[in-house]
């Protein structure tokens, strides 16, 4: 089975910055696309920003010009770079990984912006 495996959550002030990784358990080659949701308590999971393998990153208006999507292939890991972060960015951020039609799911990471 694939196995993906999120970091680098923690509390982080306004306007201050923080790093996510997704570990991959193979080359991420093999995933048709990957990308980052998020989930505050009480509320549904939404996209954060997916970057397919053949075309180019989709950021959700809410983060765009303050989180970027890298991806290390040599590490066979993804980056979420998280700049500016807000109060209301705090949630459960998961990397997901899609493989033809299946969908994979990491166990997810907290990050908490106090206010």
């Amino acid at each position: 089975q694939v196995q993906l495996v999120e970091s680098g959550g923690g509390l982080v002030q306004p306007g201050g910055s923080l790093r996510l990784s997704c570990a991959t358990s193979g080359s991420i080659f093999s995933f048709n696309v990957m990308g980052w949701y998020r989930q505050a308590p009480g509320k549904q999971r939404e996209l954060v920003a997916s970057k397919p393998n053949w075309g180019s990153t989709h950021y959700a208006d809410s983060v765009k010009g303050r989180f970027t999507v890298i991806r290390d292939n040599a590490k066979n890991t993804m980056y979420l770079q998280m700049n500016s972060l807000k109060p209301e960015d705090t949630a459960v951020y998961y990397c997901k990984a899609s493989q033809m039609e299946v969908d994979y799911w990491g166990q997810g990471t907290q990050v908490t912006v106090s206010s």
